[in-house]
C-alpha cells in the first residue's frame, strides 16, 4: 500500500513540474542587436510617458486619474518590447513579467510625479 502512493505522489509530483520546463527561460544569450532592440523600445515607452505628462490636460486633472490616461495612452509602445522579446524566442510569461515590472515602476514614478506636481499647484508655487 505504501509502495503504491509512493509512486503516486512520484508520478503527480513529476506532471506538476513538466508545465514550468515549458515556461522557464534557461539563462540564453541576447545578441547586442535584440538588447538594443529592446533598449530602444524602453526609451519609446519611457519617452511616451513624459511627452504625455507634460500635457496641459493632465496638469489639471486629478492626480490618480491623470496617471491611468497618460499609461493608457503608451501602453502600445510598450506592447513593442513584448514583441522584440517574443521574436527571440523568450517564453510569454518572462516577457510578461519584465513588462509588468517595468509597468508598476513606471506608474508608481509617474503617479509620484503628477502628485508632487498637485501639490505644488495647490499651494501656488507654480
Amino acid at each position: 500500500m505504501k509502495k503504491i502512493l509512493f509512486l503516486t505522489v512520484l508520478l503527480s509530483a513529476a506532471t506538476a513540474f513538466a508545465d514550468d520546463a515549458k515556461n522557464e527561460w534557461h539563462n540564453t544569450t541576447l545578441s547586442d542587436a535584440t538588447i538594443k532592440k529592446i533598449q530602444d523600445a524602453k526609451y519609446q515607452y519611457k519617452k511616451c510617458v513624459s511627452d504625455e505628462m507634460q500635457k496641459t490636460a493632465h496638469q489639471e486633472q486629478e492626480s490618480r486619474q491623470a496617471t491611468e490616461e497618460i499609461m493608457k495612452q503608451c501602453e502600445s509602445v510598450l506592447s513593442q518590447m513584448r514583441e522584440v522579446y517574443l521574436a527571440e524566442k523568450v517564453p510569454g510569461i518572462i516577457a510578461d513579467r519584465h513588462l509588468k515590472q517595468m509597468r508598476m515602476q513606471t506608474t508608481r514614478n509617474v503617479l509620484q510625479g503628477m502628485m508632487f506636481g498637485e501639490a505644488a499647484r495647490k499651494s501656488g508655487q507654480q
